[in-house]
């Protein structure tokens, strides 16, 4: 969201990680035991993917979907109000599109985190929960900011929200959409944020962790906004999110302004290179997700990834309007909805975001 709006890893181990548990979805089937014979475990069921429907969710931009342990799919998105943190969950993905919806937390009506509440991401870190999301002073509209919510209780829904504060970064400067990830061990933040005297509004940045509401240090950036697609209407890159399969991590981030201009780009990383050297992270020249006007679909972007209820087909997930032409500020446009799709993979290992689907119901494999 910028100021106008907005490794399968070959080893089981790893992606076992990612998934989150989602392994155990598919129960082995039990075998009777022969005596004197030795048994082979039977393979793993997984149940085919139900058709998505799409959109998802409406009127809410910047989504995030969390597959839990706990067999819930948890989705948290910017509502249009700008004024609250919304939560759903729900033990299939389309359910999402229908269950309760809890606000969690509203914004302060004076100081701090009192405007512009945008781009919540859930994690569970630690046995907590933490929900990472941008604003601004309700006297300060555009003085945005990365803060964070903790909440110890097992179920996100209950216990209490717990304010840590806000992120310090480098610079008091424009900052948004954090999004955190592991990596070998490694704990790591990455947000969108302007960097004095760069000619731009926000560019993408990356930092190690010392806890989920501090940074470690250094703070690197990985991309800027140099190509035209890049600096429609606005000079942003923004919303990174991280990926990992076949011994890469995949950055993707979106770029220009939030009409229908808006688009998606990737940086790519080995997955044994250092993280913190910008050198590692090689930049897609072209975007790799757009508006289409066969599909009616326009300035996909924002975009976080899960796994289908099978726990092995990647799905993407995004938001996009159903219109080109906006009257007005896209930022006083409410009509931004949550879609899924699945995603797919090239021959050679790297994603294949295709085109953002028609809304329709799609087959989920």
């Amino acid at each position: 969201m910028s100021r106008d709006r907005d490794h399968a890893l070959p080893d089981p181990p790893s992606r076992r990680l990612l998934l989150k548990g989602a392994a155990a979805a598919g129960a082995l089937a039990v075998v009777p035991a022969v005596p004197g014979v030795a048994q082979a475990a039977a393979p793993a069921r997984h149940p085919k993917p139900a058709p998505f429907v799409n959109p998802l969710v409406r009127n809410r931009a910047d989504p995030h979907i969390h597959r839990h342990k706990d067999g819930f799919y948890y989705f948290t998105a910017t509502a249009p109000e700008y004024d609250r943190i919304i939560l759903r969950r729900s033990r299939t993905l389309n359910g999402l599109g229908t269950a309760a919806e809890s606000v969690i937390w509203r914004a302060h009506p004076t100081g701090n985190m009192g405007a512009h509440i945008w781009a919540p991401e859930l994690h569970r870190i630690g046995g907590k929960w933490y929900i990472y999301f941008a604003s601004a002073p309700a006297e300060d509209v555009w003085a945005i900011r990365i803060w964070v919510l903790e909440n110890a209780h097992p179920n996100p829904f209950k216990g209490t929200w717990v304010e840590k504060g806000q992120v310090k970064t480098a610079w008091e400067t424009f900052s948004l959409d954090a999004t955190t990830f592991t990596h070998r061990g490694s704990r790591y933040l990455a947000w969108a944020q302007h960097e004095p005297g760069m000619d731009n509004n926000t560019g993408i940045f990356l930092s190690e962790m010392a806890n989920p509401w501090t940074l470690k240090g250094p703070q690197v950036r990985l991309s800027t906004p140099e190509y035209d697609w890049e600096r429609i209407g606005y000079k942003v890159n923004e919303g990174p999110y991280v990926l990992k399969r076949n011994g890469r991590l995949f950055m993707t981030y979106s770029a220009s302004a939030t009409d229908f201009n808006y688009c998606m780009g990737l940086l790519t990383a080995d997955a044994d290179s250092h993280l913190l050297d910008p050198i590692s992270w090689s930049k897609s020249p072209t975007p790799i997700f757009t508006s289409n006007d066969t599909t009616k679909q326009y300035g996909p972007g924002h975009n976080c990834f899960t796994v289908a209820e099978d726990g092995r087909t990647d799905v993407l997930v995004y938001y996009a309007r159903q219109y080109k032409e906006i009257n007005g500020d896209p930022l006083n446009d409410p009509n931004r909805h949550t879609r899924i799709q699945k995603l797919g993979w090239k021959p050679d290992g790297t994603p294949d975001f295709g085109i953002p689907v028609a809304d329709a119901v799609q087959a989920g494999d």
